[in-house]
């Protein structure tokens, strides 16, 4: 917990010093959503794509919002304090929803895994859950977990997993400067990342196996269906009459899971989105 409490946000929020941050708030319109679930942000990692996700943040709007684990990256922080303004930035959106009535629900997932000893808390607005059941306009069920409980490897290999954890991070530096090129040349944003997992059969069978598994868990509790993150994959399909959500992640894919008023459920790909606007894709930050 020693690099979580250095976190500036945690003073500067509950003073509502609006003027510290680094990016004010974008005005104008925003598109209104009965429920949002974004994951594996990974704030405290070069990786992660704060300014993005702070565009997509000031684009939207919801009844409630989910934050479905990893949005803090620990292990990360524990390792090396890194922690931009855009960083801070992005957790003060998320604070200030709270405050203005927006109903925030926090599941932390194996790397902000520290949060979970205060399941059941509340902070400044924000629900501390390890899982929780959502209901949808139309009546269904959802089951929302961050879902690295079925990881296979997170179980059985806890060494292998952080072994892993420090080659994505090598990769994700890789992300970082092949987009600053890719920006310089005019070009969107791509994932490199995700082009290599998608490339190697075993990370496809690993994620296919994944969705199976959390689809069956989902069946056996009696729900319509799952929303989790973990495998920053993001993912709308049916497994066994269980209908499996993944909102995907703001490292790699830069992906939500949306809740229409009807309770049509869709993933927004948000360099997509911003692409549609006619703008560039904002910066990531610099490696």
């Amino acid at each position: 917990m020693d690099a979580i409490t250095r976190l500036p946000f945690l003073s500067e929020l509950e003073e509502g010093a609006d003027d510290r941050f680094h990016i004010p708030e974008r005005e104008g319109a925003r598109r209104r959503y009965r429920t949002i679930w974004i994951s594996d942000i990974h704030l405290g990692t070069r990786g992660c794509n704060a300014t993005m996700l702070i565009d997509f943040l000031d684009s939207v709007d919801s009844d409630t919002i989910y934050l479905v684990g990893d949005i803090i990256d620990g292990w990360r922080l524990k390792k090396r304090f890194y922690w931009p303004a855009a960083h801070n930035d992005v957790l003060w959106r998320i604070m200030k929803r709270a405050k203005r009535g927006t109903r925030v629900v926090y599941i932390p997932g194996n790397h902000d895994e520290m949060f979970r000893q205060f399941t059941g808390m509340n902070f400044g607005g924000v629900e501390i859950r390890r899982k929780a059941i959502h209901e949808t306009a139309d009546g269904r069920k959802l089951l929302v977990l961050h879902g690295d409980e079925f990881d296979t490897i997170m179980l059985a290999h806890r060494w292998l997993a952080f072994v892993g954890d420090a080659a994505y991070t090598t990769l994700m530096r890789l992300n970082v400067v092949v987009n600053a090129v890719r920006q310089r040349m005019g070009l969107p944003y791509w994932s490199l990342s995700k082009m290599a997992k998608h490339k190697v059969k075993n990370a496809v069978s690993f994620i296919s196996r994944f969705e199976e598994v959390v689809a069956h868990e989902a069946g056996a509790r009696g729900v319509d269906g799952v929303v989790c993150g973990h495998i920053h994959n993001a993912e709308m399909r049916e497994i066994e009459g269980i209908e499996y959500y993944n909102d995907g992640d703001w490292v790699e894919g830069c992906t939500a899971l949306v809740e229409h008023a009807s309770g049509a459920m869709e993933v927004l790909h948000w360099a997509d989105e911003i692409a549609k606007r006619g703008e560039k894709t904002p910066a990531l930050m610099a490696a």
